[in-house]
């Protein structure tokens, strides 16, 4: 079966920034990753890779800055009360780090640019934002989507969004 719209796709991946060598994340050596095609549950540009591939393929794509996690916005820079971070209570904040910041969409990614005592100033671009990207993709399988996965609009099971 080839990957198309409605088809759930477990993958590994492995994850640089583009003509660096250096592995930002990978899958392999655990579970695979998993989505439900055509329902922008992963960056715009690895899901066109990905179209018309089938189980067993690898290959590598080239996603361009605009086509994973757009490009930089220099006046995305914010005061948030530390109360706001997901980070364990009490954690050490260091200028740099990237952290979790709870919003009423769910958790967002900021780099912190400045700590203080209750708030940090953060750069609120995703910390790829700008950075052509580079996937070494293995299809590890594909199936149709479920009817619930469909209505849910994203992969249930291994893998995938779990409901109790």
């Amino acid at each position: 079966m080839k990957i198309e719209e409605n088809t759930v796709v477990q993958f590994h991946y492995r994850l640089r920034e583009e003509g660096n060598e250096t592995e930002i994340e990978t899958s392999f050596g655990d579970e695979p990753a998993a989505f439900l095609c055509g329902h922008d549950n992963i960056i715009k540009g690895l899901e066109k890779a990905m179209l018309g591939h089938e189980k067993g393929d690898t290959f590598t794509a080239a996603v361009t800055a605009k086509e994973a996690y757009g490009e930089r916005v220099e006046d995305k820079q914010q005061r948030v009360p530390v109360k706001h971070l997901m980070e364990k209570k009490n954690a050490k904040l260091k200028v740099g780090q990237v952290v979790n910041i709870q919003t009423d969409s769910g958790a967002h990614p900021a780099t912190i640019l400045k700590v203080g005592k209750f708030n940090v100033d953060v750069d609120t671009n995703h910390p790829l934002a700008g950075k052509a990207l580079s996937f070494d993709i293995e299809i590890i399988d594909v199936r149709a989507a479920t009817e619930d996965e469909v209505t849910h609009k994203h992969a249930h099971g291994v893998g995938g969004h779990q409901h109790d």
